[in-house]
This record gives C-alpha cells, structure tokens and sequence, in this order.
C-alpha cells in the first residue's frame, strides 16, 4: 500500500504516486506499507531508491541497518505495535531519507504514523524532509513512553497484588482469591514488552547518533531537537531498565510465595502423618488377635481402645499448635 504526500504551502496533501512517475521529486512523503515484490519494484522506480525487503530490514547487523546509499540515508528501527493489547510485536521500519523526501517502509500498523500524518494534513508543523524524520520519531518515543508508564501501572498493580498493599497485610497462602499462576503470566506479559521497548529505545538512539553524525551541519532547531530526543530515548531507556529490574524482582516474590505454598502443602500433609503415628500404632497392638491377650475379654476395651488413640492423636496436634508449627 502506497501512501504519497506533497508539499503545499504548511501542509501535506495526498498524492496519487503511480501518476507522479515524471514528478517524483515533488513528493515530500511516501509511506509504503506491506509492499511486495511488485510493488517494492514499482515504487524504487518511481522513487528512485532501492526499497529494502523484509528480510533485510530484520538483519541485526548495524551496517545492515545504518548505512548511505546514492546520497540517501537508510535506517532501520524496530518499533513496538500491538503495544496496548496482549500481543506486543517488534516490526522493523526503514527509513529512507532523500534530499528532498522521505521514505518509509514497513510491515505492520503504527499508530505514531497515523497520529504524525494526521497532523500533517491539517497543517501543522514545519514541511521538509528532515523535520518529518524528527517528527515521526518524536512521536514514536512519545508513544514508547506512553507504554513504559502503561506498564508501570500494571508493574504496581501486580505488586499489591503480591504483597497485599491493597488490603493492608499479605494475603494468607492458599488464597483462593490470588491467583498466582495468573500472575505469573502477567508479569511475563510486562517481561515480554520491556524486552521489547528497551530494544526499540536501543535502536532509536543508534539511528538518532548515525542521523547526528551524517548532518552536523542541519539548522539549529533540528539539532536542538534531536539532541532533546536522545535525551529523552535515554531517560526512557533508564526507565524501562528499572521496571525490568522491578518485573524480575515481582517474578522472584512470586515464585517465593508459590514454594511457601507448596510447603505449607506438604506441612499440613507431614504433621497429618505424625498426628496418626500413635493411634495406628495401638489399633496395630490390638489387631493382632493374639489369644492370651488379658483386653480381649474387657467389656470396655473396645471403647477404650479408641478413646486412647483419639487421645493420642490429638497431643501431637496440640504440640505442634503451640510450638507455632500449624
């Protein structure tokens, strides 16, 4: 899907790109999503650059990522979709900037693409090529951070979860109201997307350092904003370090209170055990029918027979309770 804007006046208007074939240098934008093989070579023709495929933008190599072409830069990011839901997925973007455009290409949906193009086509923001590249990059780190306080949220939300801060005191083990296999997948869940943010931030601040070093001699309010957004990129980056250190942290608490669980299982199983030694070992003395057993002919043996291992039973159990074991 082609997705091609001009320049007019302080705006981008939308543009036909298979009807620009002589005009290609009066497009400011061109937004290329999912493209195949026939599409990736109808658009290098009509852009005159050399649109990189999907396998090729996954590489992990930074000369495959970072690196100029015919006088025009390409690099490579990962951002982070799907961010919101359950699913979060790491999809590479390229973009490739031109001296007088910008290309983008990438393979899934971006919601920093959809909000910069809809500022764009109300007319707001500064048109050329390197301020579309600032801008789509500030807003992907607004919305990385965006995340990073989503999780956040959630990270504390699991906490008092865990320890109880919610009701004041920690919740008893065995809980019926704690699910603690449930929490185990949530703190994946937010495992799983720091993993992925922290990523994309790496990336980000790799491009923003090759775009520094390529165009030191872009205007001040560029390199202001630049530098801003490396600073941002690594605030973030410091955040989303210490919200894995929290998750693990969570991961480990969690684990914690799952094996004081087993073992307050095999507890009450070990004391059940003990508790029943002593009135098995009488039923055993008394089950052995022996004939010159003087209790066999005792009218009351029976009963107190089982009086002495309710008796016995219940020492133990006594015991532990005052011993604080049960």
């Amino acid at each position: 899907m082609f997705n091609a804007f001009a320049r007019e006046a302080d705006r981008l208007v939308p543009t036909d790109i298979l009807a620009t074939a002589g005009a290609a240098p009066s497009i400011l934008w061109a937004d290329i999503v999912r493209p195949g093989a026939a599409e990736a070579r109808t658009a290098s023709a009509l852009l005159g650059v050399d649109i990189p495929t999907l396998q090729e933008m996954e590489e992990i190599e930074l000369s495959a990522r970072l690196y100029e072409e015919d006088g025009a830069l390409f690099m490579t990011v990962s951002l982070v979709t799907g961010a919101e839901g359950d699913e979060p997925r790491l999809t590479p973007v390229t973009f490739i900037l031109g001296r007088s455009s910008l290309v983008t290409v990438r393979h899934d949906d971006a919601l920093s693409f959809d909000q910069l193009r809809g500022r764009r086509l109300r007319g707001t923001g500064r048109e050329s090529a390197h301020y579309l590249l600032i801008d789509l990059l500030d807003t992907t780190v607004d919305q990385v951070a965006d995340a990073l306080e989503r999780s956040s949220l959630r990270c504390d939300a699991i906490s008092r979860e865990v320890f109880g801060a919610k009701t004041g005191k920690r919740p008893a083990a065995g809980d019926p109201s704690r699910d603690l296999e449930a929490m185990l997948g949530a703190i994946g869940r937010q495992g799983d997307l720091l993993t992925k943010l922290r990523e994309s931030l790496v990336g980000m601040a790799r491009l923003l350092s090759y775009y520094s070093a390529r165009h030191p001699d872009a205007g001040r309010d560029a390199r202001t904003r630049v530098r801003t957004l490396q600073r941002d990129v690594q605030a973030l980056t410091d955040h989303a370090s210490f919200l894995s250190s929290k998750i693990n942290f969570l991961l480990d608490a969690t684990l914690g209170l799952i094996n004081l669980e087993q073992n307050q299982i095999i507890k009450i199983f070990t004391v059940a055990s003990v508790a029943f030694l002593p009135p098995t070992l009488i039923a055993s003395i008394y089950g052995m029918n022996f004939e010159l057993m003087p209790e066999l002919r005792w009218s009351l043996g029976y009963p107190a027979s089982i009086g002495l291992m309710l008796v016995s039973a219940a020492l133990p159990f006594l015991y532990f309770r005052r011993r604080g074991w049960l």
